[in-house]
């Protein structure tokens, strides 16, 4: 905000010392730099300074709600003119004394002078500690209209190869307006996008740890940002590499040589059968598959495996529980049953017939009608202001966290308070009114000029894609398609690139870029050459989905075992082996079931109906299993919000809750049936090994098992159990131990 000079009349009796404002031109007051000594700069040195002690944070005086008792500062000082006010103005001028600088209220608070609550963050003799008490001494002047302005931040070096335990200095320098360069290391602020690969000091010393692979440590000085992107080298030789087999495997192994990182052996077939049908039909493959796969001897059952799962039912399944999650087609009443069905089944179509993503995303976004005859309106439904529709399409199909640039400029990256606002102004058109069905509205373009009200300047902004002009829409046009237009535009460097991310995420349990909806320039791919081939292999392909499994699916790197060799162990970003991950909660369901040869059976929907399968959240409340292990609640666009940790809820539950117990003795069920089965109990055994871990037991595993199944079992009160009941009991235990090892609960 600008200066009011009313504030300044209110001042104290030495008010006359501050700087005044006479007709809009700051003038110098009468305390004024001695000599040829160079004036500090509140906005390019003071600023900055306190920016770097964490002052104008947001958990501290740049909160929301006013700033830490009444002392309000701009969010990482974006607003140097308003931070002077607040600093110099208010608290009847007691946070800048000129008598004497060290009884300014803003340094002995933040050096500890007197009671802070944010603690030491200036001690005195420090670099910043003077420099803000120089600022005082000259008289803790504004700039003048004439101060260079920043331009552009830079990182000396930017990118480099860094041992590991090896450390290297960085330098930021500033360019300013006047051309000048200046070295601001001392007031820029340093972050490693990793800490467990590179440490970051103040100074902006990097530290590299003992974990091979790529890091960027990144620079911000008022509102600028730069990057440093290291390579961090294992430097084992890497000289038997397994065959590539497109251009993925190009990218990666190209990658491990430059980090001197052996990749593990390729798995074998039973792995690999599990895996890929886990990861493309989220079940576990039928013991007839895992019979048939193994016995083939053709060298590309592989790949013919890839398409017979591509072509099924379950493939949709999957992948539209995924995405009807990060939709949010949630239930909050009943009057949602309709919509989510409808549109569950929309997604799942599409997906069935391998619809073009960007011909997805765009009926989606640009949908009017009711769902009964148009089911993507039901998106609308859950997303219903400009300015949420315009966050979740930025981080779901373009992978940018645009929700800090509501109230200020976007801290790590280049976005203003008008690019989020121009993304807002393409759904400022998006009318609504009741249908004929309960609880459900009709979508409709209102004719009008599209435009979204930014909050700061109360200025109109028209529709804009992140800083792309997108030509205005004709009159009576719906400006949403224009937005749809330039996403599906070969040129647009977000909306591809998002998606095979999330997708490689999905396949390798890490993303290129992670987290895989924040592809900021300040957090550089960990393979940039693979994600840009990823990026123009699928806009190549037509926004071909399936092709972007299959390419992935059918890599060499995919197929590579998860079993750690002498140098990859704690590799996870570059495919140096497979990542294993916990099954997700309804896949994990779905193989208990599959296991125990039983169902769940759920409400509103056939028999026999998977969990994969469910189309909303609802049956989450229904069943404990979902809720323990984590299914989403379709709340957020973020894959976050699906519990993918460890915990004890979980351990208990599955030694000792009633469903899985119920699942175990089903009367129908699998331990049933081969307690009946007059085979030899090696081949019980072989059964469940194939339908558990998609492999024939190791003979050690066998013997222990058949051991097992033999022991006779007696009552509490010690009289022996009938052979048949010890028989199905046994069996139950039995099966009970396998789906609690982790090769069962994880995906490997």
């Amino acid at each position: 905000m600008p200066f009011d000079p009313r504030a300044a009349r209110r001042r104290p009796t030495h008010a006359y010392l501050i700087p005044a404002l006479v007709v809009g031109l700051v003038l110098a007051g009468p305390v004024a730099a001695r000599g040829a000594e160079p004036a500090v700069s509140f906005g390019n040195d003071v600023v900055p300074t306190l920016t770097r002690a964490g002052c104008n944070a947001g958990s501290c005086h740049a909160k929301a709600n006013g700033g830490r008792n009444g002392f309000q500062l701009s969010l990482f000082g974006f607003e140097p003119a308003e931070d002077y006010g607040h600093v110099v103005l208010e608290s009847r001028g007691r946070r800048v004394s000129f008598a004497d600088p060290d009884h300014s209220l803003i340094l002995l608070k933040a050096s500890g002078g007197v009671t802070h609550g944010g603690g030491v963050r200036l001690a005195r003799g420090s670099a910043g500690y003077a420099l803000v008490r120089e600022w005082v001494r000259q008289g803790a002047r504004p700039d003048p209209a004439a101060t260079p302005v920043l331009v552009s931040l830079a990182l000396t070096p930017a990118r480099g190869t860094l041992q590991r335990r090896a450390s290297l200095q960085l330098t930021a320098t500033a360019r300013f307006s006047d051309g000048t360069a200046r070295d601001v290391t001392g007031l820029a602020v340093f972050e490693s996008n990793d800490k467990a690969m590179a440490e970051v000091t103040e100074g902006g010393r990097v530290t590299a740890s003992d974990l091979p692979g790529r890091v960027a440590v990144m620079a911000r000085y008022q509102g600028r940002v730069a990057v440093f992107a290291a390579a961090v080298p294992l430097g084992a030789p890497v000289t038997d590499l397994p065959p590539a087999r497109n251009f993925v495997d190009a990218a990666v192994f190209a990658n491990l040589k430059e980090l001197g990182l052996p990749p593990s052996a390729v798995c074998d077939d039973g792995t690999f059968l599990r895996r890929v049908t886990l990861d493309v039909a989220g079940r576990l493959p039928t013991e007839p598959e895992v019979a048939a796969f193994l016995a083939d001897r053709g060298p590309d059952k592989r790949d013919r495996w890839v398409e017979e799962l591509l072509r099924g039912p379950d493939y949709a399944d999957h992948f539209a529980g995924k995405w009807t999650a990060l939709l949010k087609n949630r239930r909050d009443d009943a009057s949602d049953l309709v919509s989510n069905f409808a549109f569950h089944a929309w997604v799942r179509d599409g997906l069935l017939a391998n619809k073009r993503y960007d011909q997805f995303v765009r009926e989606l976004l640009a949908a009017t009608g009711a769902v009964v005859g148009n089911p993507p309106v039901a998106w609308y439904k859950r997303v219903k202001q400009p300015k949420d529709q315009a966050e979740d399409v930025a981080q779901l199909f373009l992978g940018v966290r645009l929700q800090c640039a509501q109230c200020h400029h976007h801290p790590f990256e280049r976005w203003t308070q008008d690019d989020y606002y121009a993304l807002a102004a393409f759904f400022s058109r998006v009318g609504r009114k009741p249908s004929g069905v309960r609880g459900e509205d009709l979508i409709f373009h209102q004719r009008g000029v599209a435009a979204a009200t930014n909050i700061k300047t109360q200025r109109p902004v028209p529709p804009g894609a992140l800083g792309d002009a997108v030509p205005p829409a004709p009159p009576g046009d719906d400006p949403r398609l224009g937005l749809a237009d330039w996403m599906r535009k070969p040129d647009n460097p977000f909306f591809a690139r998002a998606v095979v991310n999330r997708y490689w995420k999905h396949f390798f349990g890490h993303g290129l870029v992670e987290p895989e909806d924040d592809l900021r320039d300040t957090n550089p791919p960990s393979n940039p050459e693979l994600l840009a081939a990823l990026e123009k292999h699928f806009i190549q392909s037509g926004f071909d989905l399936k092709e972007l499994v299959r390419v992935i699916t059918r890599s060499t790197a995919y197929r590579l075992s998860a079993a750690a060799n002498a140098h990859n162990a704690g590799d996870r970003q570059n495919g140096s082996r497979f990542s294993p991950r916990r099954l997700p909660a309804e896949v994990l369901l779905d193989a208990l079931d599959q296991l125990a040869g039983t169902q769940t059976d759920f409400a509103n929907l056939p028999a026999g109906t998977r969990a994969v399968a469910l189309p909303d959240n609802s049956y989450n409340a229904s069943s404990p299993f979902l809720r323990v292990f984590g299914r989403p609640e379709g709340a957020s666009v973020c894959e976050c919000e699906r519990v993918q940790s460890a915990s004890l809820a979980q351990t208990l539950h599955l030694i000792n809750a009633a469903d899985v117990r119920a699942k175990l003795a089903h009367p129908t069920g699998r331990a049933q049936k081969l307690a009946a089965d007059p085979r030899p109990a090696a081949a019980k055994v072989s059964e469940l090994y194939r339908a558990a871990f998609a492999r024939e037991p190791r003979p050690d595993e066998s013997d222990a098992a058949v051991a097992y199944l033999a022991e006779p079992r007696t009552t509490a009160a010690g009289k022996p159990v009938d052979p048949q009941t010890a028989a199905r009991e046994n069996l139950q235990d039995l099966m009970w131990a396998l789906l609690t090892t982790k090769e069962f609960l994880f995906n490997h």
